[in-house]
C-alpha cells in the first residue's frame, strides 16, 4: 500500500504545475493568458486556440499520468509541451538585461526556461524509464501503460 501512495504522490508532484494550477489559471485569468499568447501569436483567434489547446493538454495528459492510462504517451506529449512553452514564452535570449550577476529579468526568465526543460526531462523518464530499452518499448507500444499502481508480490519459499 505504501508503494502505491509513493507512486501516486510522485505523479501528483510532476503534474501539479499543470493540474490544477496552470489549467485553473487559464480559466481564472483568461484575458492575461490571451494577452501573453498574443505576444507570440499575432492573430487573436490563433492565440485563443493556443490557450484552449494548452488547457486541454494540461488537463487530459495530467489525468492520463495520474490514472496510468496511456501515461507514457501523455508524458511524451507533456515533455514536448514543456519544450514548446520554454521556446515560445521563456525567451531569455531576447531580454535586453540578461546578465549573470546583479538584477536581471532575463536571468529570471533563463531559470524558468531551464525549469521547463528539466520538467520535460522528468516526463521523458516517466515515458521511457531509465534505459534505452524503455525507448524501444515505447516505440513498439506508445499507448501502453506503465501500470504504475501494480504491485508485484515476491514469491516466498
Amino acid at each position: 500500500m505504501l508503494s502505491i501512495v509513493v507512486v501516486f504522490a510522485a505523479r501528483c508532484l510532476i503534474i501539479m504545475l499543470f493540474l490544477p494550477f496552470s489549467a485553473l489559471d487559464k480559466i481564472l485569468n483568461y484575458k492575461a493568458a490571451l494577452g501573453e499568447a498574443a505576444q507570440v501569436m499575432p492573430a487573436r483567434s490563433i492565440a485563443a486556440t493556443v490557450i484552449f489547446a494548452g488547457f486541454i493538454v494540461e488537463v487530459v495528459m495530467s489525468l492520463a499520468i495520474l490514472s496510468g492510462v496511456a501515461d507514457r504517451l501523455a508524458a511524451v506529449i507533456l515533455a514536448g509541451y514543456c519544450v514548446a512553452t520554454a521556446l515560445l514564452w521563456k525567451q531569455f535570449w531576447k531580454a535586453p538585461d540578461f546578465r549573470l550577476q546583479g538584477a536581471s529579468r532575463g536571468r529570471e526568465t533563463f531559470w524558468d526556461f531551464l525549469k521547463n526543460l528539466a520538467l520535460a526531462g522528468g516526463f521523458l523518464l516517466l515515458a521511457f524509464g531509465t534505459n534505452a530499452a524503455g525507448v524501444k518499448r515505447f516505440l513498439d507500444h506508445p499507448l501502453a501503460s506503465t501500470q504504475p499502481y501494480r504491485v508485484i508480490q515476491s514469491g516466498g519459499g
